[in-house]
């Protein structure tokens, strides 16, 4: 029989790229999740993913699966947090949405801190924030400043949006190129190195592009991956570029596994927010959230 169980499995390994962090976000073992994959690829007969030596690429039917299930396994999320919430009512759960990089690189270790229970959502700005309008979610970190009514932003720190280049890369040209100030051979020049992008974070990409060049970039990155932890994976001792918020890369930059290439012709920085809504019941963890995600951010 089928078991929705492999459903939820494939749809965090689809989103994550490897066993071992579905593992982990899924609290289960690495061979677990294995089994649940193997077990729905039986069942519909098709190859879901491609096995790579660290990660799995999801193949057309895992794509085509994926979109055909995320709506029904999303409502079935709520109506779990909604029912599991008001069986355990002697403590809260606060649902929170973020970019899961940034969860990873700030949150992740201070999880066993928290005085309540907590139920993570990654996507786009966008889709997190009409979530929290709707009140799937509690709190949310965006760069996106959305105008509700019943909504409330408030602004705690900045990102700046940077070119980020693999230990391997050879630079010199690029170097050369920013001190003569040729920008059309720049350009020309960056258009036609490896480029790594994430699919939620394109949008990185194009502002860089457009502030720094008065243009979109007019190229499609080679890898496009599930996040930016898997690209600074990737670029370690690697050649090839990506544009990312600068705060997510400082550990790599600083044990020389990746280089910060340039900060562009004039500094882009993005606002970051935490949203909620203005009546909330959950007015102390959330301000216990913020306080934590304050001392603990990446200036």
């Amino acid at each position: 029989m089928l078991n929705l169980e492999w459903y939820r499995t494939f749809k965090v390994v689809y989103e994550v790229g490897t066993l071992s962090a579905a593992a982990q976000l899924l609290f289960v073992s690495q061979p677990g999740v294995s089994l649940h994959l193997n077990s729905l690829e039986s069942y519909t007969g098709f190859r879901l993913f491609e096995r790579e030596s660290r990660r799995v690429v999801p193949t057309d039917r895992g794509t085509l699966l994926y979109d055909y299930v995320i709506d029904a396994l999303l409502k079935l999320e709520e109506i779990e947090k909604l029912f599991h919430g008001k069986s355990r009512a002697g403590r809260p759960i606060v649902s929170l949405g973020m970019c899961y990089s940034t969860f990873q690189c700030i949150l992740e270790k201070h999880v066993f801190e928290l005085p309540f229970n907590l139920i993570t959502r990654f996507g786009e700005c966008a889709q997190l924030t009409e979530d929290l309008n709707n009140g799937v979610i509690d709190f949310v970190i965006t760069s996106k400043n959305s105008h509700r009514p019943n909504l409330t932003f408030n602004p705690f720190s900045k990102e700046r949006i940077v070119l980020v280049a693999g230990g391997k890369t050879n630079t010199s040209e690029l170097d050369r190129l920013i001190a003569i100030d040729d920008r059309n051979a720049l350009m020309n020049w960056l258009k036609k190195q490896r480029w790594f992008a994430t699919a939620a974070d394109m949008e990185y990409l194009k502002s860089f592009w457009l502030t720094n060049f008065k243009e979109i970039p007019g190229f499609s990155p080679d890898f496009i991956l599930p996040h930016f932890d898997s690209i600074l994976r990737c670029l370690k001792n690697a050649e090839g570029f990506t544009i990312m918020p600068d705060f997510l890369c400082k550990a790599e930059i600083s044990n020389n596994n990746i280089k910060m290439a340039w900060t562009g012709y004039s500094d882009l920085e993005n606002t970051l927010y935490f949203g909620k809504r203005k009546k909330t019941i959950y007015p102390k963890e959330i301000e216990f959230l913020e306080n934590l995600l304050v001392e603990n951010w990446i200036a």
